[in-house]
């Protein structure tokens, strides 16, 4: 009997660029109403992942930042963090390299200048974002560095696999074909899930994980049943033990239904 239902945001339960569908949400009332515990584990900052699970009513924690931070409301349970010396590190790499960051310090985001890549990025995600030149910001609390390069996702898939040998201390993953994700070795989503595993006394049975990106290879790994989206990337489909339909076609109720017996309320 699957007891927790660990699953991703974008493009597993919001269509890309747009919002979950009303299935979606009925079904995620349904799972809720039926005793299972269903956890957002996002790349998201948690003050954005934040107002999804409020908008969905669910009240489990919320797993962001890859999962580098898992907060019950005001309440903290995890969190690990870029130390100053890794992020200034990436930062020089990031200079070096021309590419454009979003800075995460303490759940702020930080770009160092208005530029295409920061308002497209917080325009999709409906997120706020602060101009400051990283020079002058403390980096004590850095939750993680996001590289963006809307216009050449080759090189984002470059990148992904050469970096690890740079900075073999950071976790580095693309979590979408523009998206270059850092941050520490423990904030993964494999960390999160297993975290709450041992704080529920779960089985790994009982756990369902679902996503549809290469971040998303972590939370599979972490669950007992592992599915994969319709749209999901090549690498996460070879983990998956199902795969079900696309997020345009509801593709996580479908799921649901077949593995939990709950479908849109």
């Amino acid at each position: 009997m699957i007891k927790l239902v660990a699953t991703d945001i974008d493009g597993t339960i919001i269509i890309p660029e747009r919002t979950f569908t009303d299935e979606v949400k009925g079904c995620i009332k349904s799972l809720t109403d039926s005793g299972v515990r269903v956890v957002l584990v996002t790349g998201r900052m948690h003050a954005a992942a934040e107002l999804i699970a409020k908008d969905l009513e669910l009240n489990t924690p919320v797993v962001s930042y890859q999962g580098g931070l898992i907060k019950q409301g005001d309440k903290t349970l995890y969190e690990r963090y870029l130390t100053p010396e890794q992020t200034e590190r990436i930062l020089q790499w990031a200079k070096e390299e021309n590419i454009h960051i979003n800075l995460y310090n303490d759940d702020i985001l930080y770009s160092e200048r208005q530029c295409y890549e920061i308002e497209r990025y917080c325009g999709n995600l409906h997120t706020h974002y602060t101009i400051k030149s990283f020079s002058e910001i403390k980096k004590d609390k850095v939750n993680k560095l996001l590289a963006i390069d809307y216009s050449n996702p080759a090189k984002i898939d470059r990148l992904e696999k050469e970096l690890p040998k740079i900075f073999p201390e950071i976790y580095i993953v693309k979590s979408t074909p523009y998206f270059l994700e850092f941050s520490n070795k423990e904030a993964s989503k494999y960390c999160a899930v297993k975290y709450l595993q041992k704080l529920w006394g779960l089985k790994d049975e009982e756990i369902l994980t679902i996503g549809d990106q290469n971040n998303d290879i972590a939370l599979l790994r972490a669950g007992g049943i592992k599915i994969a989206m319709g749209n999901a990337t090549p690498e996460l489909i070879a983990e998956a033990d199902y795969i079900t339909d696309t997020v345009y076609n509801n593709g996580f109720v479908k799921a649901m239904e077949e593995f939990c017996g709950v479908g849109a309320a």
